[in-house]
Parts: structure tokens; C-alpha cells; sequence
């Protein structure tokens, strides 16, 4: 069996030093300490840019110096991303091209001058055509989609492959929603017992905050399963190298527009991006009508004095989760919490209107005076919310 194994790091720009703290205490220096200790172990991981600039500003510099040697061994291959994370999908082309360019930098700053991924994650496996044909385009060869982008959900992807998207030339790799909804270790060792075929490939994408932080292990089964002389582990890139290789020859696919939590339910309503955007949830309308006002003043005023100000902003304010804390949605069963959070959707909310507010030039006023609206607007929408339907599920 091989088991190709892709982790997501991410913490919001935004976030309180506490959650990035405990999120690097009882996840990240595990996975680390994993890697570290079982010297054929590979991985692929996409480390969100703002995230690595967090975990200097928390003095763990000790956990990126640690892992650029792993990196430089081949042992973790990085991805490339969007920087802070936004929705890339419902954003402007221009702000979705300074993201990831942006993400580039600063794994520039932490692996060399020279460090450049061959794969792409899109945040929260948010696949749209016009996305996909930006990062194609700066330079990319692959991306990892949930199963569902493969045909909405009603036939299972070959996972022993990769395939093409005919949208953008990208190769692509489709993880196994099932062992990916789980808790992956526990997986593999039933499907261990049951191994009819050496040639068994199981491809998993978790956020990797389940190894510790969502999910305890307490019988710590990731640091069995690992030893298990039946698994072998590669990066994707070595996955894909060892196809072509072998000669295999992709299959070109019309890859469906979709996230790695959209249900086909959702795809055939298209409402492909339901959870960070519900037409019917008046938070969300809200926070978008508020987020691409804010956007729409970038290009307007990028020589106002307090333009940094603004932008720093503003990019903590459009990260996916401002909008995801809004969906309430329930993750229980798959070690997630109840997607509803006051605090969560406030964060960026703050992040939002001080954007605007941070602008110099007089010419200003009435967007300033339209984002006070919809700041106190969405507040009163956010607070009605949780007192008549969520505050007693989150308790």
C-alpha cells in the first residue's frame, strides 16, 4: 500500500497568539517530531504564508529551521497558496494574483531565493475554472481536489492515477473523501488487515491541526501506523513522477467547481461554495456586499498614505473563515466543531472596517459612512442569530 499523505496548516492572520501557540504545541511540532523520527516518512504540506510569519512573530523560528531541513532532504514537500487565505473563487483576479504571489515571498524568505513549488493548494480546496487558469499560469503543475471536483460526486476517481483538468492543463490529484473524513491513521489500519493488492494507493487531505489539536490520538495511532512495514509514503510531485514514469497516461476530465466540503446536493443546486456563501444567509450577503466594497477601494487608492494600513487590513478581513464562522454548519462527525462563532465572524468583521476606516483621503467619507452601516448592520444580524438559534449548541 502506498499512502500519500497531504496536511494543511493554516491559522488566521488575525488570530489571538494563544490559538497559534496551542495549535503548534499539540499539532505541529508532533507532526515534526514524526518526521523527524521515522526517516522514511514522506509528506506534502501546504503551510499557509501567513501562518509561517506568524509562527516567527511567536519566536518558534526553531520549527521552520527544523523543517527546512526536512524540505531540502525531499522528505516534506511544500505547496504553493494564497497568503492569507481568502475564498479565491469570489474574489477579483487581481486580488487572487497578489496572494499568491505574496505566499511565493515569504516561502522565498523561510527556504531560499529560489524555493518554488510545482504544486498548488487552493484554500479550503476551492476549485473554479478562472482560478485555476491564474495559477496554471504563474507557473504551477499540479493541484489537490476532494473527489466530488472529479464528477460531483457520482462516481469514485481512479486514486492509483492522476488526471488533467481540461480547463487549465493542470494535473490533478484527487483525495479519497472517505479516508480523509476520517481520522486517516485508524483507516489505514483496518484497511491494512484487508490488503489485497500491493499496488493499493490511499491519497488523504486533512487540515493537519486533526493530528492533536481537533482530534487528541491518545492511543497514538499516527506514530503506529507510520512503522507499519506494509505502508510505503510519497510526496505527490515523486506520486506523479512515478506515472509518467510507468507511462501511465492521464485521463482529461471537466473538473467541477466545488470545495472539499460542498456535497453533491450542493453542486447540483449549484451552490457549489454554500459555506462561505449562502444566498439565503443574510450574514453572509452582508459580509460579501461589505467585503467587495472594501476590495473595490484598493485599486482606487493605492497612494493613499495609509494604504499599508488598509491592505493589512483587509486581507485579515476576506480570509475564508470570516465567512465560514457564519455558515453553522455542523462538523461534529468528522472532528470539526459547530461552525458557528461570534468571534470568528467578528474578527474579520473588525478587520473589515478598520480597512476603510485606515484610508487618509477625504474623497472617502461616503465609504466610510456606507462600511459603518454594514458593520453595525451585521453585528445586530451576527448577535440576533446566535441568541435565537446558536448559543446553546456552542456552550
Amino acid at each position: 500500500m502506498k499512502w500519500i499523505n497531504f496536511l494543511h496548516f493554516y491559522q488566521p492572520a488575525n488570530i489571538e497568539s494563544y490559538s497559534v501557540q496551542k495549535a503548534l504545541d499539540k499539532s505541529y511540532y508532533r507532526l515534526l517530531r514524526l518526521m523527524e523520527e521515522n526517516p522514511k516518512l514522506k509528506m506534502t504540506w501546504n503551510i499557509t504564508g501567513c501562518l509561517l510569519t506568524r509562527i516567527e512573530d511567536e519566536k518558534k523560528i526553531d520549527f521552520i529551521n527544523r523543517l527546512s531541513i526536512l524540505v531540502k532532504a525531499g522528505r516534506v514537500e511544500l505547496t504553493g497558496s494564497a497568503a492569507y487565505h481568502g475564498f479565491l473563487p469570489l474574489l477579483p483576479e487581481e486580488e487572487v494574483l497578489r496572494q499568491i504571489k505574496e505566499n511565493e515571498k515569504i516561502l522565498k524568505k523561510y527556504f531560499g531565493n529560489k524555493f518554488k513549488p510545482s504544486g498548488f493548494f487552493l484554500p479550503e480546496m476551492a476549485y473554479s475554472p478562472a482560478v485555476a487558469k491564474i495559477v496554471k499560469r504563474l507557473g504551477y503543475k499540479w493541484i489537490i481536489l476532494d473527489e466530488i471536483a472529479y464528477d460531483g460526486g457520482k462516481n469514485h476517481p481512479n486514486f492509483n492515477t492522476f488526471y488533467i483538468d481540461k480547463n487549465s492543463n493542470l494535473k490533478v490529484i484527487f483525495r479519497n473523501r472517505d479516508f480523509s473524513g476520517a481520522y486517516p491513521p485508524d483507516r489505514l489500519a483496518l484497511e491494512t488487515k484487508k490488503l489485497k493488492s500491493a499496488t493499493e494507493i490511499i491519497i488523504t487531505a486533512t487540515d493537519a491541526e486533526l493530528y492533536g489539536l481537533r482530534h487528541e490520538d491518545p492511543t497514538a495511532e499516527i506514530e503506529k501506523i507510520v512503522k507499519v512495514k506494509k505502508i510505503e509514503t510519497e510526496t505527490i510531485s515523486e506520486f506523479i513522477d512515478y506515472s509518467l514514469k510507468n507511462k501511465i497516461k492521464p485521463e482529461k476530465v471537466e473538473v467541477i467547481s466545488c470545495s472539499w466540503e460542498s456535497t453533491r446536493k450542493e453542486i447540483l443546486a449549484k451552490e457549489p461554495f454554500k459555506l462561505w456563501f449562502d444566498k439565503k444567509n443574510k450574514i453572509h450577503n452582508y459580509l460579501w456586499k461589505f467585503a467587495y466594497l472594501a476590495l473595490s477601494l484598493d485599486a482606487k487608492y493605492k497612494k493613499d498614505k495609509n494604504y499599508e494600513w488598509f491592505y493589512w487590513h483587509l486581507v485579515r478581513g476576506i480570509a475564508s473563515c470570516t465567512f465560514w464562522w457564519a455558515s453553522a454548519k455542523d462538523f461534529s462527525k468528522i472532528f470539526g466543531p459547530y461552525a458557528w462563532s461570534p468571534d470568528g465572524i467578528e474578527r474579520g468583521l473588525e478587520d473589515l472596517v478598520r480597512s476603510v476606516r485606515s484610508l487618509n483621503d477625504p474623497k472617502t467619507k461616503k465609504y466610510k459612512l456606507q462600511s459603518e452601516k454594514y458593520y453595525l448592520k451585521i453585528k445586530k444580524l451576527i448577535w440576533e442569530e446566535h441568541w435565537k438559534k446558536h448559543w446553546r449548541k456552542i456552550v
